[in-house]
């Protein structure tokens, strides 16, 4: 056989078994997704769960999203300020940039990610744990449903929470923005939200933060727990999981940031 014609077959070889794999993966999903549907009628179950998982997502990820969210507003400022020197362009509108920069995308871009990161890769190494030491068959076998013990608590806690933690994180960071905005520019209270009002679009603005946080918050809960409840191959098996769960939230975290803006702006 040629090389070239042994190539080709084996390129079609590999582009067939990644056509499988996706769609086995999109079944597995749907599938899911309507377990999860089915499972909210068992509010008994799942409720006292879900404020629990609640309480450790909200009280463990505060700390991290007041330092992001901080860090990210005064460097905002930081930057403005040194794009608005030279006095062609009026101090204030540090303020607008730094109240709709922290508002519209780093608000609620930074928290999912860095939420991701901790929440999305703690969700995939336990269900993955679960699943290789076979406490998942065990739940199975007694007849319960793991669906409703151990994915829905986590997710509707994490859509429930992060949204919340995206607010503390727009307050946090427009604040840490007038400091640093003081701080360097001299800019007054009274400046600063001047500016903030002159750019900001009435309600809209807080919309579509809180929009984006909803969507978000199912991105990092979702798709870690399915990535984590299928997780086969041992220890090495949950080390994988907990890594591809971890980029792929942060990945379609991305996407729906693109896509939500070209929807809900009109971009």
């Amino acid at each position: 056989m040629r090389p070239s014609l042994a190539a080709a077959i084996d390129l079609r070889r590999h582009v067939g078994r990644g056509v499988v794999r996706t769609a086995g993966h999109a079944g597995r999903f749907f599938a899911l997704l309507v377990e999860l549907v089915r499972g909210l009628a068992e509010w008994r179950v799942w409720a006292p769960r879900t404020v629990e998982q609640a309480q450790n997502i909200g009280y463990g990820s505060l700390l991290i999203v007041l330092l992001i969210a901080g860090f990210a507003g005064a460097v905002t400022a930081l930057q403005s300020g040194y794009q608005l020197q030279g006095g062609f362009v009026p101090l204030y509108y540090a303020g607008g940039v730094v109240a709709s920069g922290v508002i519209l995308e780093l608000g609620p871009v930074l928290t999912a990610l860095i939420l991701a990161g901790r929440i999305g890769a703690r969700y995939a190494a336990e269900l993955g744990t679960m699943r290789v030491t076979e406490q998942i068959d065990a739940l199975e076998s007694l007849g319960r449903s793991p669906v409703t013990h151990l994915l829905l608590p986590r997710i509707l806690s994490g859509i429930l929470v992060i949204p919340a933690l995206v607010i503390i994180a727009n307050a946090t960071g427009i604040a840490s923005g007038y400091f640093a905005s003081a701080a360097t520019l001299d800019l007054t209270w009274s400046d600063f939200t001047f500016g903030a009002r002159f750019f900001f679009k009435g309600p809209f603005d807080l919309w579509y933060s809180l929009i984006k946080a909803y969507f978000f918050s199912a991105a990092v809960t979702v798709i870690p727990c399915y990535i984590g409840y299928n997780t086969q191959q041992g220890a090495e098996g949950v080390g994988r999981a907990t890594t591809t769960a971890v980029v792929a939230a942060s990945v379609t975290i991305l996407l729906l940031d693109t896509t939500l803006a070209k929807l809900l702006l009109g971009q």
